[in-house]
């Protein structure tokens, strides 16, 4: 922090999901290391989730909140970890009740600048307590993904989009490989136009914060994604501002032994890693035919997936026979691993991945090649621009009607990357070579967050 400038009060207050949660703190951290106060809104219960990752506890002061009743909601659920999708809208009418606690905070806090996302009010509550506290749309999707999506451009508040609005950019997006399926298009229109939310779609939820908020913060880098960054700031006509990559740091811990001991069987750069976050589950038969792609490469694989609905087991969903032919070299795993020591074990030659931000910027740091297959929302821009535009994956192909892929597709995809000899699997290797050593840079994030600093100054200016 330079010694003219002051030093900050920030609230933060993300959307109740770990993929949101995390990253909140982790831009916390980076601004507490350099003095900043901050105070963090979470639900009561998970604190005790996030407490180990706070880096500098007397900077940063958890403030728990009392998540209301709301008809729908089981008992003690928090966070959209506790629930299935559909009942996500409840978690966030959840957290448009605690807008009262919220402003009682607010007005003891006094902060200088408040960070928040899917909470579209707080812009409105600020100017109403202290026009001088400033509200910065903190985003955890990719600004590829709201300027496709969201542009003013395609003038959502006059009429809903259909899903034909999404096959392709607006008119002035800049120029990319990214474009829609069918069945990516009727989803989105689908998701936009649903109740997010009492009385609130998603697609009004996301507007609002992009219109009321002072700025739209990101955690990218000009270098990486600049093109839309500008394109972004020219059409919300208010300031982008950047953290920079978020760099995951290096793990501290030891691979549990298990995996460490079956990962150690084979031979460098030969498994096929497959992850899909906490809350995608795949359908049985899309399941069956992801592990039968696996096993038709040839390729021992490491598969941490979610039991599909209606199954008591992983092994009850699993094709027939699959265990015993896969018996030392196939592993289909239903609870929770430590992704990141995977990936940077020398056997993992391949990840096979459903392109959430962590995810990608986790593989980045990592040699193992990419194959992407994204599930819903912004994964689906990722996807494009990872292995469109960028070129550091293969994407599975999907049926343009019903998004449907099959083994053949599987296998396709991972072979396409694996081999070397390949014109593709050349050019993966490459472009991920020369993006891994740009985010690699000791510099990057230190100077990233120095700009991102002084850009909260000027907004108070």
């Amino acid at each position: 922090m330079c010694d003219d400038q002051k030093t900050l009060h920030i609230a933060m207050y993300p959307w109740f999901a770990m993929g949101h949660l995390s990253p909140f703190l982790h831009i916390s951290n980076k601004l507490a290391e350099r003095g900043h106060r901050i105070s963090f809104f979470l639900p009561r219960k998970t604190q005790a989730k996030l407490q180990h990752y706070n880096l500098h506890p007397d900077l940063i002061t958890f403030i728990p909140l009392t998540i209301p009743h709301v008809d729908g909601l089981p008992d003690g659920a928090e966070t959209t970890a506790d629930v299935p999708f559909p009942l996500h809208t409840h978690v966030v009418t959840a957290m448009d009740l605690t807008r009262p606690q919220i402003e009682q905070s607010l007005r003891q806090l006094k902060p200088n600048l408040v960070f928040y996302d899917f909470t579209h009010w707080l812009p409105q509550l600020l100017r109403e307590l202290d026009g001088n506290v400033k509200s910065v749309l903190y985003c955890i999707i990719s600004p590829v993904t709201i300027g496709y999506l969201l542009s003013p451009e395609r003038k959502l508040t006059e009429k809903p989009l259909v899903a034909a609005d999404y096959l392709e950019a607006p008119t002035s997006f800049p120029s990319s490989s990214i474009k829609l399926r069918t069945h990516e298009a009727r989803g989105l229109a689908c998701v936009t136009n649903q109740e997010y939310g009492r009385g609130v779609t998603f697609l009004h939820r996301q507007l609002t914060s992009l219109a009321e908020c002072d700025a739209i913060g990101f955690k990218t880098c000009k270098e990486f994604e600049g093109q839309f960054c500008d394109y972004l700031e020219m059409q919300m006509k208010k300031p982008v501002i950047l953290a920079g990559p978020a760099v995951p740091a290096p793990p501290s811990s030891a691979l549990e032994e298990r995996w460490e001991e079956w990962l150690g069987r084979f031979e460098s750069r030969s498994v096929i890693f497959c992850a899909f976050g906490s809350e995608c589950v795949l359908k049985q038969e899309q399941l069956q035919q992801l592990v039968l792609g696996f096993e038709l490469t040839g390729l021992p694989f490491l598969a941490a997936l979610k039991t599909p609905a209606g199954f008591e087991s992983m092994e009850a969903a699993l094709p027939d026979g699959l265990e015993e032919r896969m018996r030392g070299r196939g592993v289909v795993y239903s609870g929770w691993v430590q992704q990141p020591l995977i990936l940077k074990h020398p056997s993992v030659g391949c990840f096979v991945t459903h392109c959430g931000s962590g995810s990608l910027a986790e593989a980045m740091m990592n040699h193992c090649r990419l194959v992407l297959l994204p599930h819903a929302g912004d994964q689906i821009i990722n996807a494009r621009m990872m292995g469109g535009d960028l070129k550091v994956g293969v994407e599975v192909e999907k049926g343009d009607e019903d998004g449907l892929f099959s083994k053949e597709g599987v296998c396709k995809a991972v072979e396409a990357v694996m081999d070397e000899e390949s014109e593709v699997g050349k050019e993966v290797k490459a472009n991920h070579a020369k993006w891994r050593d740009f985010f690699s840079n000791k510099g990057l994030e230190k100077s990233y967050i120095d700009g991102f600093e002084q850009r909260l100054h000027q907004l108070l200016q």
